[in-house]
């Protein structure tokens, strides 16, 4: 059936029956999402063929075409989308009954899929997986790292349970949000930079080295600046605070981070100091966020956790070594 075609009647429908699977669903709500099924099998970590096989068992199953697949990019039919909507009202049921049955101990939640932001992986994240394995024992954990826009992205996709995230510009629909931590953006300089606070003059003697754009922070940064109308020496666009702070450390220039970036390449920290950010200040807030009433208090219960292990390994530590740090690193 080609995009514009009516919708097949319930009779139509009822002369071809056929049982309805929840891979089949979860199939076509990638595919229609991604508009390709190559996308969908990298999604669903499937091959195409898979993909265009469930794609098939489903309208045949349903007795409606969905999707109109020879089009590039693909698009649905007028009954792809009425079938979209109850499509993920269906997942959504699934993946609700699953977790309440299985935080209820009437069942066992054998899966669990958490999404961290890079700048936790090396001692908040191994502590709290510990812990849940201790737990819930029948329980698989997947980790994702990465940067916020994509856990994001991965979480509205059902590609993970729970993302600990930096917040991004607008919120979204349909998201329950646990803040975890609020932190102050900084300057990372070599020690050999003379002010113990750099003011812009100082700055201006040796080159900016960004934190890329096409991360929420480097853009973050980028905006910060350009309401302030500052611009400085720009030689470096880098994505890996390690390569950022190595550079720094060998006094290739200077860099605007948090105190989670500066404390994430630790081994820098004997040639590159922080200090705070002249001018207006800038804060980022890092939370937990799941999709709403799927996992009952369960994400309530993981940030409340986090939040102990967040002052014990993040803020403590951190003001110790940067008082000043004090009135801007707080936990929440």
């Amino acid at each position: 059936m080609r995009a514009g075609a009516a919708a097949p009647n319930v009779a139509s429908m009822a002369q071809r029956p056929g049982k309805i699977t929840l891979w089949e669903i979860e199939v076509f709500v990638a595919t229609a999402e991604e508009a390709s099924l190559s996308a969908a099998a990298r999604r669903l970590d499937t091959s195409a063929a898979t993909v265009s096989q469930q794609l098939t068992n489903l309208e045949r199953d349903i007795g409606a075409t969905l999707l109109n697949r020879s089009e590039r990019p693909v698009t649905l039919t007028p009954a792809g989308e009425t079938f979209l909507r109850r499509a993920n009202a269906i997942l959504n049921e699934a993946d609700q009954a699953r977790a309440e049955l299985g935080l209820s101990g009437q069942g066992a939640l054998t899966r669990f899929r958490l999404g961290m932001i890079e700048d936790f992986d090396a001692d908040v994240t191994p502590s709290l997986l510990s812990a849940m394995a201790e737990e819930l024992r029948s329980c698989q954990f997947l980790l994702e790292t990465g940067p916020s826009h994509r856990l994001f992205d991965q979480l509205d996709a059902r590609a993970l349970d729970v993302v600990v995230a930096a917040d991004m510009e607008t919120g979204a629909e349909g998201h329950e949000v646990q803040p975890l931590l609020q932190e102050p953006f900084v300057i990372a300089a070599p020690r050999s930079l003379a002010a113990a606070r750099p003011s812009l003059a100082d700055l201006r003697t040796l080159p900016h080295i960004r934190y890329t754009t096409r991360h929420l922070m480097g853009r973050t940064i980028a905006a910060h600046l350009a309401r302030q109308n500052l611009s400085f020496q720009q030689r470096f666009e880098l994505d890996s605070y390690h390569a950022i702070l190595a550079m720094v450390a060998e006094g290739a220039g200077w860099t605007i981070l948090t105190p989670l970036g500066w404390k994430h390449a630790d081994r820098f920290h004997d040639r590159v100091r922080i200090l705070p950010l002249p001018g207006r200040p800038l804060t980022r807030t890092i939370s937990l966020t799941s999709r709403r009433d799927i996992l009952g208090t369960m994400p309530a219960q993981i940030a409340e956790r986090l939040r102990g292990l967040i002052s014990a390994q993040i803020v403590a530590p951190m003001i110790a070594d940067a008082p000043w740090l004090e009135k801007t690193l707080k936990r929440l």
